[in-house]
């Protein structure tokens, strides 16, 4: 079966890596143009870029694929590209860019996609950052037969996998990752014999993950202590939740909502510390405390609380803020 495939970070090019392993024949590889990153800016080619030319197939870098569109160009070459392949499916993982019909249409067996939560919920640019913050237990892959809708396409296959009271979505998203491209495998090898069962999504439970903004990193902390922590898990790696302590932004990356037999001292405010201990900060919330275990000081490392608080002269009735005063 020859396949095209479209993806652009980490999470599509450990599916691409599957569908090669696999066996599978890639003539095509689309994902984004290279963008300026790290401290230099210089440009990178994404992660599937990389791996694509490591094993020798055809890259092509659309800006666009619409042909209406603002770079008809780049639309036009893609639609050559993707003729020439003569592909008999094409298989879509984090992309980035939006499939016009005429992409859908173009291979035999239509377009693929892996989907990093259980369909209806969470359709969206971050199912994984989503499914966390909201508390979710579980959440899962969907292989999805795409259409002209926002993943509102037939499910091909569906498997769960438990989100922990402790899961980042840097931890989560390397287990779905993985299971992504299991299933992308089985999907292709079962429509190889004609064995694919296509289902509607329902119409119940539909929600939508919307793109993560660095404008939601600043910690509320008149929220519940609980889901202080769920962004805190929600948003590592990126964008971090962070909240200001005297003159430094300060991102959080390891938290802990303080047990249920732990009371909010009399008088305490939302952001203030309450107590300093070797391995935690205790800082008041709306209805509980946050238990801070590790942070990052602007241009340092990630570091235990342990290792900040050592001479760093921290201590309770201080505030932690939105902003600097």
């Amino acid at each position: 079966m020859r396949i095209i495939f479209a993806g652009t970070p980490e999470f599509a090019r450990v599916a691409l890596a599957s569908l090669a392993g696999a066996g599978f024949e890639i003539p095509l590889v689309l994902t984004q143009p290279d963008r300026p990153a790290g401290r230099g800016m210089k440009l990178q080619a994404s992660a599937v870029k990389q791996y694509a030319l490591e094993i020798g197939a055809a890259v092509a870098q659309p800006r666009s694929l619409r042909l209406d569109g603002k770079y008809p160009e780049d639309a036009a070459a893609a639609q050559q590209a993707i003729a020439d392949a003569n592909a008999d499916v094409m298989v879509v993982a984090a992309y980035g860019l939006i499939l016009p019909q005429w992409v859908l249409d173009a291979p035999r067996l239509g377009c693929l996609n892996i989907h990093g939560s259980l369909l209806p919920r969470w359709r969206g640019a971050a199912p994984i950052h989503r499914a966390i913050e909201a508390g979710d237990t579980q959440t899962g892959i969907t292989i999805m037969q795409m259409d002209a809708g926002l993943d509102t396409g037939d499910m091909l296959l569906v498997e769960a996998l438990p989100i922990g009271p402790d899961a980042t979505t840097a931890r989560l998203h390397d287990a779905l990752a993985a299971l992504g491209g299991r299933m992308v495998v089985e999907a292709l090898n079962l429509a190889a014999k004609g064995a694919l069962q296509r289902t509607p999504q329902p119409e119940a439970g539909i929600t939508y993950a919307h793109k993560i903004e660095k404008s939601e990193a600043a910690i509320d902390w008149a929220q519940d202590a609980a889901a202080i922590v769920r962004r805190v898990h929600a948003f590592d790696p990126f964008p971090g939740a962070a909240s200001v302590l005297g003159d430094e932004n300060l991102k959080i990356w390891g938290a802990s909502a303080s047990a249920s037999g732990e009371l909010l001292p009399m008088g305490a405010e939302p952001g203030q510390i309450v107590a300093v201990a070797p391995e935690f900060i205790a800082v008041a919330a709306g209805n509980g405390l946050v238990h801070i275990t590790e942070v990052q000081r602007p241009g340092g490392k990630r570091m235990a609380v342990r290792d900040f608080v050592r001479g760093t002269g921290i201590a309770a009735g201080q505030r932690f803020n939105a902003r600097p005063a």
